[in-house]
């Protein structure tokens, strides 16, 4: 590990960058989309539909019918990813949104609030703890699937792995399988005290109880 830090490094770092694009599309895809879904309830089938058919096709799979197209390279690796984080991120969506109490809801109404502005201002923070959970699931899986592009000349730490199996090399195989568990790890922690920021309200109800 001390002659390959540079390796590592660039390893860790395109891992990263894999990641936090596919969960970020992901979810600027998903919220538009789970909103309409919660809000139109006869599209809630087909958006489900269509991200659970992307999200049953095997990555390898997946990413062969798309290289024709894409071609080798992060294009075809992100839409990948992004492909398998939307089921996840608009199911939670949903969900959160759904979660919110009917009465709070009204009484937003009956403060004068437009629709737009109670989603924005009352419904969707309040949707905060489902749509976190739901990013965090779609990033510890991403993690997981970064690993798999490898085959495409991507992959991270998937690049270790690939070479560990290839060389029948042990140390490499290993290395990048425990950095990649400890990044999933780590980026789980992290959203966890993300949610935690963002929903102040949640400690304090907490709090409140045990009083």
């Amino acid at each position: 590990m001390g002659r390959h830090g540079d390796t590592l490094y660039q390893a860790g770092r395109e891992h990263v960058i894999l990641t936090f694009w596919a969960v970020a599309i992901g979810l600027v895809i998903a919220l538009p989309v789970g909103v309409a879904a919660w809000r139109w309830r006869w599209l809630q089938a087909p958006a489900l539909g269509l991200s659970g058919a992307v999200y049953t096709i095997p990555s390898l799979a997946l990413f062969a019918l798309l290289v024709p197209v894409t071609g080798l390279g992060r294009t075809t690796s992100e839409i990948g990813l992004v492909g398998y984080t939307l089921l996840i991120l608009v199911r939670n969506v949903v969900a959160g949104l759904d979660g919110v109490p009917a009465d709070v809801r009204e009484a937003a109404l009956g403060m004068g609030f437009t629709p737009a502005r109670t989603l924005l201002r009352v419904e969707l923070p309040l949707a905060v703890p489902a749509i976190v959970a739901g990013v965090r699931i779609a990033t510890v899986t991403t993690i997981g699937l970064v690993t798999v592009t490898a085959l495409i000349g991507q992959g991270g730490f998937g690049q270790l792995i690939y070479d560990g199996l290839l060389r029948d090399f042990r140390t490499p195989l290993v290395l990048g399988t425990v950095l990649s568990v400890a990044l999933a790890a780590a980026v789980d922690v992290g959203l966890v005290l993300v949610e935690r920021a963002l929903t102040p309200w949640s400690r304090a109800r907490a709090r409140a109880r045990v009083i």
